[in-house]
C-alpha cells in the first residue's frame, strides 16, 4: 500500500532540478556527432562566413571573448537557419611575443634558453604549448555551445596561414 505522502516512483521521473551539463553536453555531442556544424555550398543561396578572430593561446577566454563569440554564433546560427551556405571558421592565435615570453620563461625553469634549444626545438615548444593552452581554448568554445565548423580549426602557425600571417605584418 502507497503512503499518500510519498510520491509514487515512476520509470521516467524528471529530475528535481534542470540538469544543464548533463543535456548541454549531449545535445552538443550530438550535434557535432550530426555534423550539424559542418558548411555546406547549395547552389543558389546566398554565402555567409566569419573566421573567428583568433584568441591568443598564452591563456583561456575571458568574458570578453564570451560576448564576441556569442555575438558571432547568434549571426552564423541565423544564417544557417534562412538556410544560406554558411561557414564559421574557429582557431586560435600564436600570439607571437607574449607565446614567445611564456615558453621562454618554461625553458629558464628547465634551466635553459630559446638559444640553447635552436630554433626547430624551440618551434616545437611553442606547439607543444599551443596544443596545451590551446586546446583548452577550443574546449572552452565548445563548452559554450558555439556552432563552429570544427573540421576546419585553424592556428595562426598552420602551414599556409604563417605564410599569410608574416605577408599581413610585412605589408
Amino acid at each position: 500500500m502507497n503512503d499518500t505522502n510519498t510520491p509514487p516512483t515512476a520509470k521516467y521521473d524528471l529530475p528535481k532540478a534542470y540538469e544543464f551539463e548533463e543535456v548541454e553536453q549531449r545535445w552538443y555531442e550530438y550535434w557535432l556527432d550530426h555534423k550539424t556544424f559542418s558548411a555546406q555550398m547549395h547552389e543558389g543561396r546566398p554565402a555567409f562566413s566569419i573566421v573567428i578572430p583568433p584568441p591568443n593561446v598564452t591563456g583561456v577566454l575571458h568574458i570578453g571573448h564570451a560576448l564576441n563569440n556569442t555575438l558571432q554564433d547568434l549571426l552564423t546560427r541565423y544564417h544557417r537557419m534562412k538556410g544560406d551556405n554558411t561557414l564559421w571558421v574557429p582557431g586560435t592565435d600564436h600570439a607571437g611575443i607574449a607565446t614567445q615570453n611564456v615558453v621562454e620563461r618554461q625553458l629558464a625553469a628547465e634551466k635553459t634558453t630559446r638559444h640553447e634549444l635552436g630554433r626547430d626545438k624551440f618551434i616545437e615548444r611553442v606547439w607543444q604549448w599551443k596544443t596545451d593552452k590551446g586546446g583548452t581554448i577550443i574546449q572552452q568554445l565548445k563548452r559554450m555551445g558555439a556552432s563552429c565548423d570544427w573540421d576546419r580549426e585553424r592556428f595562426t602557425m598552420d602551414e599556409g596561414l604563417s605564410k599569410a600571417v608574416r605577408e599581413v605584418f610585412v605589408r
